[in-house]
């Protein structure tokens, strides 16, 4: 039997139990995908993050409950809280590598973590009837897709009064499906819909950002953003878009720390 360090941070908050929990496993050597993915399957949080040390960073990975994701924010954000506040990293920025994404860098200013990652502009594309329904039959003002559909609304309380069939949106050949609108007291607002990756809601989705943060410095004519993505524990962000990279930063707090046996 083999004994792991695990533990869990809330993400894109200052407050236990706001923001995205992930959990953390760091590794001394990498263990074998499928154990990694039952790992994350038991935790049932949005994503596991399991990180190995090179001679140049962290090698990086993350699982949903159901698949290994292409890319996610808030669990590279809680990985680096940890290496911070629990496993005494010492150094200003921390890369990491990654085999979909490239080098992901988190930068430690006080209490605020920076993260850089790549900018995915969205392309307008048709938007499935299903998706519609599931949605509660309102239809988008402008509608796009890269990884995910990408549905933009006429006000805040549209996106917020959201009630979605996940059942329904579960059948949909994307990843997840962000929707968003201008916000009342801060630039945007988002949410982010992903039943089909295990998660029928995730709270504070730093990936959709990279779709997120492009798209509203066009609209708005402007590089620096502030951003909510509210979901029922809310996530704050702070972007800014630096070419093709994004920048976002937010807070973190942990929440656990264990061992578990495999």
């Amino acid at each position: 039997m083999k004994t792991l360090k695990i533990y869990q941070a809330d993400a894109f908050t200052d407050k236990l139990f706001g923001g995205n929990p992930a959990a953390v496993c760091p590794l001394d050597e990498w263990i074998p995908v499928p154990l990694m993915q039952k790992i994350a399957a038991e935790n049932n949080l949005a994503e596991t993050a399991f990180f190995v040390e090179t001679t140049n960073g962290f090698d990086l990975r993350w699982f949903t409950p159901e698949f290994e994701i292409d890319l996610c924010g808030h669990a590279t954000l809680a990985t680096a809280h940890i290496l911070f506040t629990q496993l005494g990293y010492a150094h200003p920025i921390i890369h990491f590598h990654t085999q979909k994404a490239g080098t992901l860098t988190v930068t430690k200013n006080d209490n605020l973590y920076t993260l850089d990652f790549p900018s995915r502009p969205v392309e307008t594309t048709t938007i499935p009837s299903e998706i519609i329904a599931a949605l509660g039959g309102k239809i988008p003002k402008e509608t796009y897709r890269s990884r995910d559909y990408f549905l933009v609304y006429d006000s805040e309380e549209d996106v917020a009064s959201m009630s979605p069939d996940f059942n329904a949106l579960s059948k949909i050949d994307a990843v997840g499906i962000i929707v968003t609108a201008k916000g009342r007291d801060c630039d945007f607002v988002s949410r982010f819909f992903a039943p089909g990756a295990g998660i029928n809601e995730d709270p504070v989705t730093g990936s959709a950002h990279c779709n997120l943060i492009p798209y509203w410095a066009d609209k708005l004519n402007k590089t620096e953003l502030h951003a909510f993505q509210i979901s029922a524990r809310r996530g704050e962000l702070r972007c800014e878009l630096k070419g093709d990279r994004v920048l976002m930063s937010g807070q973190a707090i942990t929440y656990l720390k264990g061992e578990i046996f495999v």
